[in-house]
């Protein structure tokens, strides 16, 4: 499975960096700067891990505000265009190729992880949390963003068909076969089945985590009317 995800992120890599280099040029960054920034610790400069990165958009926006960011990604090309649009920016930013489930770094590694749309594409997300819950400094914050794509898979929804290519949900590049695979991926997930995100929220609290809020309103500040209504994308802040 993990190959099978892996190829399929492979070939929607660079036109994903587009649509995600579009958010960075409009209101759509400074919106998510501002959700993040709500939970980051003030005043200091921050070592953050972007697990997940894609084509490095959390990455770009956290490096641009003085935090010391790392990214990491299973799929090659995703770190060939975040590290491209790093460069672009001037930016020092770390990308390196490694499974979110299981990290090379030693424990308590960072003040801050953040993830953004990973955790449903993910065969063991409870390895994922423990894993994230290790390289995090006692104190440290988990920011991830998500939502329960296999519930829009299953309701069939045609919202993410009548938006702009480049939009956010857009499928900028994509064809028929490929959209039936990211279907068929997300079905065969375990996590497709759990009522998020109170499982997600129940997993991290077992792990270890002091404290766990969940947010089902994120999309809407966020995304606007880009959320998807099937599966509104939530947030979850923890705390170690």
């Amino acid at each position: 499975m993990e190959e099978r995800i892996k190829k399929y992120w492979t070939r929607r890599a660079h036109d994903f960096g587009q649509i995600r280099k579009n958010e960075l040029e409009n209101d759509m960054g400074v919106r998510w700067l501002k959700e993040m920034e709500a939970y980051l610790p003030k005043g200091k400069s921050l070592d953050i891990l972007d697990v997940g990165t894609g084509t490095g958009f959390f990455a770009v926006l956290l490096s641009g505000k003085g935090h010391r960011v790392q990214g990491i990604d299973l799929t090659f090309a995703m770190l060939k265009e975040a590290a491209a649009l790093a460069k672009e920016r001037g930016l020092s930013i770390c990308f390196r190729q490694m499974d979110a489930q299981s990290l090379s770094y030693e424990p308590e590694s960072f003040d801050v992880v953040v993830s953004r749309n990973l955790t449903w594409t993910l065969p063991e997300p409870e390895k994922a949390y423990r894993e994230w819950y290790r390289v995090l400094r006692k104190g440290g914050v988990l920011l991830n963003f998500d939502a329960a794509y296999g519930e829009h898979v299953r309701s069939e929804n045609l919202q993410n068909s009548q938006v702009a290519a480049d939009s956010p949900y857009g499928h900028m590049g994509m064809t028929r076969e490929m959209e039936e695979e990211n279907r068929l991926i997300t079905l065969s997930m375990e996590i497709s089945r759990k009522s998020r995100p109170q499982w997600d929220q129940k997993v991290l609290l077992a792990t270890g985590f002091q404290r766990c809020e969940t947010d089902i309103s994120t999309g809407r500040r966020v995304l606007g009317s880009f959320d998807l209504r099937t599966a509104p994308m939530f947030g979850i802040y923890a705390v170690k």
